[in-house]
């Protein structure tokens, strides 16, 4: 403990930090209400997401994290709902190897809790039982989006 006020006296010390997580976007749409609550069957529930980040100024970043909800029945639409939280992080002294993927997957992982509970509760206002979205790899997501852009450019350079 005794190092913790040294530490945060360093000005070169790593520094990762939360500033701020806000809802950027929510888009609900109940197209085929009232008969949809009617329906028998068991929606087909497709789920999209996406990140992406960009810096807002020196040492501050900004991550949205964007999911799309939508349950069909047959060919019609039950529930569309689209979600983006944004959050505002401070990343300083890390190094340039580092912040990238500190972006593409520690900070989507920090943001998803809180956009899939905005999802489960706006599917449940419109009187649908909640959607429980899984745990997504935002590891898995950032390695396999880093992959493809090193085989685009290497297909790139071999034209």
């Amino acid at each position: 403990m005794a190092d913790a006020p040294a530490q945060q006296q360093d000005p070169n010390a790593p520094v990762f930090s939360i500033e701020k997580l806000y809802l950027k976007d929510l888009s609900v749409e109940n197209p085929n209400a009232p008969q949809a609550y009617l329906w028998r069957e068991g929606p087909s529930v497709n789920v999209g997401i996406d990140s992406e980040s960009s810096v807002i100024e020196d040492g501050f970043f900004n991550v949205t994290v964007k999911l799309t909800v939508t349950a069909t029945i047959a060919d019609k639409t039950m529930f569309l709902v689209e979600a983006a939280m944004g959050g505002i992080f401070q990343i300083r002294n890390v190094p340039e190897s580092d912040v990238q993927p500190l972006l593409g997957s520690h900070c989507p992982n920090i943001i998803f809790p809180y956009v899939r509970e905005v999802i489960s509760d706006a599917v449940q206002r419109m009187g649908y039982p909640a959607v429980y979205l899984q745990p997504i790899n935002f590891d898995a997501l950032y390695q396999a989006r880093v992959q493809a852009q090193l085989e685009q450019a290497q297909g790139a350079t071999k034209q």
